[in-house]
């Protein structure tokens, strides 16, 4: 990458667990641009997590009426094409089916660099990565472990007050069909002999009712990068395919992973035990995940 680049703008939409598969594209950027200005138009409670980790300067939220300007083929206001041309390198994983989007950068040339939104590579993390291969860029690391900082791993320790050698889990995810039955969930928790830490978001319009109590915590949207920080704590992780997955296995966590209908050679995290019996979580017994289980070696809590 030039060392002339001061300024980056990358174009990132989805939900937690489509901005996570692409921390190790931002890190490529971080690494060879260690002072460059890098700013984010996407999700941004999800985008939380590249500022908490330094790899994001500045997000800017995906749903702010001003990027509407970049599917549409007429010239963009002056305040925007301003704006957009204060950068040295534009890279958008922005859905553009027409066309649209890129006609607006055409004359920036090796400027602007464009892929598809959909991963087309497995894992779904070394899609983004090969995107940037005309800067000079290429890894075939594709983890990323999250460093939260010490005021934020505070808050999570105040959180978990106490909580020690816990399971964390999460009943949930953006899709029903991706979704293990609840009556499954109900029988795991009465039967893991564990203390837990019971994870939900707006999403879950159902989860496992439980009162809190010493050894039952629930994390409800807590800011992702608090709940990064307690997922670094756990014992073991249980969820599905989606964001709150990845972002344990980027905290550390020994993570094991319930898959139905999606593949997990595009969406595993990296590390992660997949527990999978065809297209369908039904199949999956609670006997499967308490087996799984036992057989997964537990994270070791590191010293604060």
């Amino acid at each position: 990458m030039p060392s002339t680049l001061k300024r980056i703008l990358i174009l990132r939409g989805g939900a937690l667990g489509d901005f996570i598969v692409t921390l190790p594209a931002l890190r490529l950027l971080r690494e060879h641009g260690p002072h460059a200005r890098i700013e984010l138009v996407g999700n941004p409670r999800a985008a939380e997590l590249g500022r908490a980790t330094g790899l994001l300067d500045t997000v800017h939220a995906q749903s702010e009426a001003r990027w509407a300007q970049l599917y549409d083929p007429a010239p963009l206001t002056p305040a925007l094409q301003t704006w957009l041309d204060g950068f040295d390198l534009i890279v958008s994983f922005w859905p553009d089916p027409e066309g649209e989007l890129r006609q607006h950068f055409a004359a920036r040339g090796p400027a602007f660099i464009a892929d598809t939104a959909p991963p087309t590579t497995a894992p779904a993390a070394a899609h983004f990565c090969n995107a940037l291969r005309p800067l000079g860029l290429a890894t075939d690391d594709f983890a990323f472990r999250l460093n939260f900082p010490a005021d934020i791993r505070a808050e999570a320790t105040r959180r978990l007050a106490g909580l020690e050698n816990f399971i964390a889990l999460h009943p949930g995810s953006g899709s029903p069909r991706k979704n293990w039955p609840l009556d499954r969930w109900t029988e795991y928790i009465a039967r893991v002999g564990q203390p837990l830490l019971i994870i939900t978001g707006e999403a879950e319009a159902h989860h496992p009712g439980r009162p809190e109590t010493e050894t039952i915590r629930h994390a409800h949207e807590w800011p992702l990068p608090v709940l990064g920080a307690a997922l670094e704590r756990c014992a073991q992780f249980v969820g599905h395919d989606s964001g709150i997955s990845h972002l344990a296995a980027a905290a550390g966590a020994a993570c094991i992973v319930l898959f139905g209908p999606t593949d997990p050679a595009i969406w595993a995290p990296p590390g992660a035990r997949v527990l999978r019996h065809g297209d369908s979580l039904t199949a999956i017994s609670v006997d499967d995940v308490l087996a799984v289980s036992s057989a997964t070696p537990a994270v070791a809590t590191r010293e604060r």
